[in-house]
């Protein structure tokens, strides 16, 4: 009996030496935004050379230097509101994990500078089409909408006011004589 016990021991020990351990991490990241590259799924972070600036996938912030700290808001500084985030390139950060991808901004910056583009990339979805109101619903300095200034015009020139007719030019109506 004290032989088995010694046998099973030692079958057991040599099973846990030879087991590897196995460790999985999952990171629970979100879909990247439609201009992020489509080669980026399961990433992170991006870093935007254009704009010095990097991007939280899992937030859906941009983290970018203001006043000497590093900020994170839903929207690049004022003076890139016009930068195109489908054209511009965004360098995949695929070895870091932290929180603080800054702390390799200086290294990011030297090897990635303004205007580097790398291979030309796809984008993890498509650009949406423009959508601008109307031209006639912008409002203007005076707060009034084209519309409006239209229909005050109107009103200068022939419109029905005081009720009074303007000229036989309603409904088709020409000038009788």
């Amino acid at each position: 009996m004290k032989t088995f016990k010694l046998i099973a021991l030692g079958s057991l020990l040599l099973y846990a030496v030879t087991m590897q351990a196995q460790v999985s991490v999952t990171l629970n990241v979100g879909p990247p935004p439609a201009w992020g590259p489509s080669e980026s799924v399961g990433v992170q972070y991006y870093y935007l050379p254009d704009v010095e600036a990097y991007y939280d996938v899992q937030s859906s912030m941009f983290i970018y230097r203001s006043g000497g700290l590093w900020v994170h808001r839903t929207y690049l500084p004022r003076r890139y509101r016009n930068y195109d985030l489908y054209n511009g390139y965004k360098v995949v950060l695929n070895d870091y994990h932290g929180r603080t991808p800054y702390t390799n901004y200086e290294q990011h910056r030297r090897t990635y500078s303004r205007g580097y583009h790398g291979a030309r990339q796809q984008t993890y979805g498509e650009r949406p089409r423009e959508t601008h109101p109307p031209r006639d619903m912008h409002p203007n300095r005076d707060g009034k909408r084209d519309t409006d200034r239209r229909n005050d015009r109107n009103d200068k020139h022939g419109k029905e006011k005081d009720g009074k007719k303007d000229r036989g030019h309603d409904k088709g109506q020409g000038d009788r004589k």
